[in-house]
């Protein structure tokens, strides 16, 4: 945890913080040296000790902070809105930009929270319940009024945080496509699933109810009919 300290200090503790940020992304938790952390912001190894404890305490502090400011922004992004569907095209948008621009930090907090002491990790996972708990709750007041088809709004919020964080695994800017158009896009299909199957789905589904209607060939071809010889009379 970092220790308290004045405006100049504040400062330092942040570089460290975002140097952090960077070689842990780059190498993992386990192989950071704390000689690399100070070669990062240009301090002896020694003086890190006056801001974080140990290296331990820099990983909590930096996936702590994440959580917290998640958590955070998303309360503020719902705020006022009372419709479960607005709610959930609004926490989908939301979920979607923030792991766009803060890909590193979202990386750190997924993967090295298996890093954590098991004090630490017990404060970080109550965090992320608390956020799964904000989609859980909109799934559930849709699915209660009759506007989601969604029967297990647990299973459907793990389902749906799992899809929306998956953008970081292959998401780069500058691509073809824009981050507002990704957001219509996963916002799309995370609504269809929500409420049922949407007018595209719909349109490829005629096609295969279609060729269902049709009877089935039973695979049995009537054998050709031999013609027997006729027999003279006597």
């Amino acid at each position: 945890m970092a220790r308290t300290i004045g405006s100049n200090g504040a400062r330092t503790a942040e570089a460290i913080r975002q140097a952090g940020v960077k070689l842990i992304y780059k190498h993992g938790y386990e192989a950071m040296s704390l000689r690399q952390l100070a070669a990062e912001v240009g301090l002896q190894s020694g003086s890190l000790y006056k801001y974080f404890e140990n290296k331990q305490n820099l990983l909590f502090d930096i996936v702590r902070d994440h959580m917290e400011d998640l958590l955070g922004k998303a309360e503020a992004d719902l705020e006022g809105i009372t419709d479960p569907l607005a709610r959930l095209k609004t926490f989908s948008a939301f979920h979607l930009r923030y792991h766009m621009t803060r890909m590193a930090h979202v990386f750190i907090a997924n993967m090295e929270i298996r890093s954590l002491e098991d004090e630490h990790r017990a404060v970080v996972v109550a965090l992320r319940r608390r956020y799964e708990g904000l989609l859980e709750e909109i799934l559930r007041q849709g699915a209660q009024e009759g506007v989601f088809q969604v029967s297990e709004p647990k299973v459907a919020t793990y389902a749906i945080i799992s899809m929306l964080t998956g953008i970081c695994m292959w998401y780069r800017p500058g691509g073809r496509l824009s981050q507002d158009e990704l957001v219509d896009i996963y916002t799309g299909l995370v609504v269809d699933g929500a409420t049922g199957p949407g007018p595209a789905t719909a349109a490829r589904a005629k096609p295969l109810e279609a060729a269902a209607a049709q009877p089935r060939d039973s695979g049995a071809r009537a054998k050709p009919r031999v013609a027997r010889p006729k027999t003279a009379r006597a």
